[in-house]
């Protein structure tokens, strides 16, 4: 596969094989931060389909080839939000049936378990921190919020993690873990 920035420079050029490969080597990475947005597979590949198609048309406002991956998930990010306001137009969102963390695509179930403790606001700063490994500077831009804003999510991300693993560990004596129900959750 060639290299990401002489992707990008075709892409930019609209080169369908080039475009193609770049959402292919981002496809991970783009599911993983809209599964930790969205609540179900079929909003998920909505966003992730939005996002191919809005970079495609607008690539040529990409200024820098090296920030293509936070652009992608920037347009992924207010595609996902979009999705989410336009269905709580619809239906409240404790109406919703909550779905099962466990997905083949993720290595680490516990973590994705782990996950399940924390609102949007903070798994998605757990997401792209520590599963996609953008810099706090670049989720700042990404969510239109400080660098010290971040910081504070991860902070409260960790702490809470923390609690529920601590608390879920000592009930589980085996160490597995279990979904936490709504009350749980609430009292974090």
């Amino acid at each position: 596969m060639e290299d990401e920035k002489e992707l990008v420079i075709k892409a930019g050029n609209h080169d369908r094989e080039a475009f193609s490969q770049l959402m292919i080597l981002y496809g991970t990475c783009m599911y993983k931060v809209a599964r930790a947005i969205l609540k179900n597979e079929e909003d998920v590949a909505d966003a992730m389909q939005e996002t191919a198609l809005t970079c495609w048309e607008k690539i040529g406002t990409l200024q820098k080839e090296q920030f293509f991956k936070t652009w992608l998930i920037r347009i992924l990010i207010n595609h996902c939000n979009g999705i989410r306001r336009k269905k709580s137009r619809y239906i409240l969102d404790y109406l919703l049936p909550e779905t099962a963390v466990a997905e083949e695509a993720y290595a680490n179930a516990e973590w994705m378990e782990l996950l399940t403790c924390l609102g949007e606001k903070y798994r998605v700063v757990m997401v792209l921190y520590y599963m996609e490994g953008f810099r706090i500077r670049d989720i700042a831009s990404m969510l239109g919020i400080s660098e010290s804003a971040v910081k504070e999510r991860l902070s409260v991300a960790r702490k809470k993690m923390e609690r529920y693993y601590t608390r879920e560990c000592m009930k589980n004596h085996a160490g597995v873990l279990q979904a936490p129900s709504a009350q749980q959750i609430s009292r974090m």
